[in-house]
This record gives C-alpha cells, sequence and structure tokens, in this order.
C-alpha cells in the first residue's frame, strides 16, 4: 500500500505532461537545417494569392475609384456666379474639386490619385495621375469670333483659335448661352434699309446657325475637339458629373479587358451548350434554341427535338414538304408529354409555324411571333 502512493503521484504528473500544450523552442541551429524541409509557414496558401487580386479590385471599383479623382478648376471658372452649382454638383458626387491656375486659362482637368501601396497584378498605366482630358470654356462672345474665323478659311490648313502646340491631347470645348447670345444679336443681323443708304446684310461679329454648325463639323473632323453647347451652369454641371464617372469607371474596364482579374477559369465553357466536332452536344444546342421562342415549356422542347434530334433534319422535312402550308403545320400536331391527370396537349400550330419560318426565311426583318 505504501507503493502505492508514488505510483499514483508519477501517473498523475504524467496525465499533466499530456494535457500540456505542445511548446516548440526556436534556436540557431534550426535555421541550419536543410533547405527542403518545408515549414508549415511557407505552404501555399490559395487565399493570400486571391487576397492581393480582391485589394486592387476594391481600389478599382467606380465608387471607390471616384474618391481619388479630383477636379482642377481654374480661378478664372469661379468667377462667373453659376460656378457654384458646378462646384457643389461635384462636391455631391464624391470627387475632390481642387483650385488651381490651369493653362489655358478658365479650364478644368481632372487629376488621379494613385493608392499607395499599389495592389499588385495591376498594370501600372491603369493608376495614371494625370487625364489627358481638358474642357476650356468659352464666353459666346469669344465663340462666335473664332466661329468667324474658321468659316472665312475652311480646310485643314486653317488654324483654330483654341487649339495651340501645347493643346492637352483631349481638348473638349463648352459654351454657356450660345443660342441665347445668337438670338440676342439676330436684330441687328437682320436687313435694315435707311433712305439714301444701301441695305445693310449683316453686322461685325454676327454669325447664324448653318455657320455655327459648319464650324462645329470642321472641329470635329480636322481636329478632332468636341463643342458642348449648354444652355446653363446647371446643364454643364450634370455634363461634368457624368463625364466625370465615365473616368472613375474606366480604370476598372481596363483591368478588366486586360485579364488583370481572371475569374473565368481558362479552358471552361462559360454558359450554354458546348457542340463537339463529332457532334457531341449538339441536342443540347438544339434544345436551348427551341426553348428560346416565347412560351415555348421544357417539355415542348424536348418534344421538338425527340422528333428532330437535329435542325438540319427537319430543314430537310421541310424541303420535302409540297406546300407551304403543309410546312407551317408540320409541327403542330406532336403530342407532348404531360404528368398524370394532366389533359393531353400538342405542340400547337403557332410555335409550329414560327419554328417553321425561324429555319426557312430568308427576310431578317420578319416579325416571327405575332404575339409581341
Amino acid at each position: 500500500m505504501a507503493r502505492a502512493g508514488p505510483r499514483r503521484a508519477a501517473g498523475a504528473r504524467r496525465g499533466q505532461e499530456q494535457l500540456r500544450p505542445p511548446t516548440w523552442e526556436i534556436s540557431d541551429s534550426d535555421a541550419e537545417g536543410p533547405a527542403s524541409a518545408e515549414t508549415p509557414a511557407t505552404t501555399r496558401d490559395p487565399a493570400g494569392e486571391r487576397r492581393p487580386a480582391a485589394e486592387a479590385l476594391r481600389w478599382l471599383r467606380p465608387w471607390q475609384a471616384v474618391r481619388r479623382l479630383a477636379v482642377l478648376v481654374d480661378p478664372a471658372v469661379l468667377e462667373d456666379a453659376g460656378a457654384d452649382t458646378l462646384m457643389e454638383a461635384l462636391h455631391a458626387l464624391g470627387c475632390e474639386p481642387r483650385v488651381e491656375p490651369q493653362r489655358p486659362a478658365r479650364s478644368l482637368r481632372w487629376s488621379r490619385a494613385s493608392p499607395d501601396p499599389c495592389p499588385r497584378g495591376v498594370p501600372p498605366e491603369v493608376w495614371a495621375e494625370d487625364e489627358p482630358h481638358v474642357l476650356l470654356l468659352l464666353e459666346p462672345e469669344e465663340f462666335v469670333r473664332g466661329v468667324i474665323q474658321l468659316t472665312q478659311v475652311c480646310g485643314p490648313t486653317c488654324s483654330v483659335p483654341w487649339v495651340t502646340p501645347e493643346s492637352p491631347a483631349c481638348l473638349h470645348l463648352a459654351v454657356i448661352g450660345l443660342d441665347a447670345y445668337l438670338w440676342s444679336q439676330q436684330p441687328r443681323a437682320q436687313e435694315t434699309r435707311q433712305p439714301g443708304r444701301p441695305a445693310v446684310t449683316r453686322t461685325k461679329g454676327a454669325v447664324s446657325w448653318p455657320e455655327v454648325e459648319e464650324a462645329l463639323v470642321h472641329l470635329q473632323l480636322w481636329e478632332n475637339v468636341d463643342v458642348l453647347l449648354v444652355a446653363s451652369w446647371q446643364e454643364l454641371s450634370q455634363h461634368m458629373c457624368a463625364f466625370t464617372k465615365a473616368l472613375a469607371q474606366r480604370p476598372f474596364k481596363q483591368a478588366r479587358e486586360s485579364g488583370a482579374f481572371p475569374f473565368c477559369t481558362s479552358r471552361h465553357w462559360a454558359a450554354g451548350e458546348r457542340v463537339a466536332r463529332d457532334g457531341a452536344g449538339l441536342r443540347g444546342a438544339w434544345w436551348r434554341q427551341v426553348r428560346q421562342f416565347n412560351r415555348v415549356s421544357p417539355a415542348v422542347a424536348d418534344t421538338v427535338v425527340s422528333a428532330f434530334p437535329s435542325p438540319r433534319l427537319l430543314q430537310q422535312v421541310y424541303m420535302a414538304c409540297g406546300t407551304k402550308q403543309e410546312r407551317l403545320a408540320l409541327l403542330a400536331d406532336l403530342p407532348v408529354k404531360t404528368g398524370k391527370g394532366v389533359p393531353p396537349r400538342r405542340v400547337g400550330p403557332d410555335l409550329s409555324r414560327r419554328i417553321c419560318l425561324f429555319l426557312t426565311t430568308t427576310d431578317p426583318d420578319l416579325l416571327l411571333d405575332l404575339g409581341s
């Protein structure tokens, strides 16, 4: 009995040692082991590889990209009382409008701030900081003077007053209130006769809408310059917000087109039914084609495909028919399999006519579904 005490105590100590969590001692000699021994920390982690791509995708989302997009506004633009509408619209959009001197004056440009650090797996050109687009605001009088200069000398050798060698690659012009200005100048351009003086057909600085349209075509074709004609600052603000949203979405589209985010696994059929060279899968593709017609159930598609396993076989039967009415009614009486207690059905003349026209007509504008 006296010997049982130490044994019981030793067993208790061994039980406590077994319940104690395992520990490892790190020494300098551990680093000198063979290089081929792979530790759990160096194993490949698929989730860790997907994390950078997901982070880059989050930065490229339009709602996130618009916050990193700044609109640089020249101080001369703010001299107009309606410029407050533009600044409020940009603030509401979520981007940052900054007042900085620009060249040329009265212009606006866009600048993108790249994330720090840049996510891996994204092409560097996606994070371009400066956008090549510049919007130049023109007064109606200034634009009219340019229109007169453009209409006097036409052709590629004509000099455009707003385009210089230092101009940006993508220049856009915006004119506010041109229509109202031309209407205000119209009485001066009408013919006026005074006793003893010749008729005055046009005053200096007055142009007509055909001349404005001619200048717009010249700017678009020869100089690749877009002109935005708006009636108010509110309309200009709407255009600026829409253009800013488009610039915010462009990096995401570029990254998606460049394959930076390959969500679809290669060598896998994304959708539909794949047809091999030996004909495998043709029946499924033909079944899907029949199902694309309006008001066609899977049971009706099964009936058509069971009677004619391929569209080529059905076309051959159509060619063998003697009359057009026989072709149109070829599939009408095919019975459709239904469940127990359900009255029998058939394909019907409407679907029979649509399938016949689909496989035999040569008119691309023919309307197959009379009920649409």
